[in-house]
């Protein structure tokens, strides 16, 4: 697994519920909720090189965990 670096992130609490509600949703925990989003908006606008694509997490099929 790639190694992890620590970020600070200031963001508006209205927000951060919001996301946070959607990772439960999701079950997932409210950072890989982020870095779920942030990796798919960097994809979706093609800002990451194609030879050096984002290591995925073993979710199942749309970034969710698979059904038991």
């Amino acid at each position: 697994m790639a190694e992890r670096r620590p970020f600070l992130l200031r963001v508006d609490p209205a927000l951060l519920d919001a996301v946070q509600r959607w990772a439960n949703d999701d079950l997932r925990s409210l950072n890989a909720q982020i870095e779920f989003l942030l990796r798919r908006a960097v994809q979706q606008s093609g800002r990451l090189k194609e030879n050096r694509a984002l290591p995925r997490r073993s979710l199942g099929e749309g970034g969710k965990p698979p059904k038991p």
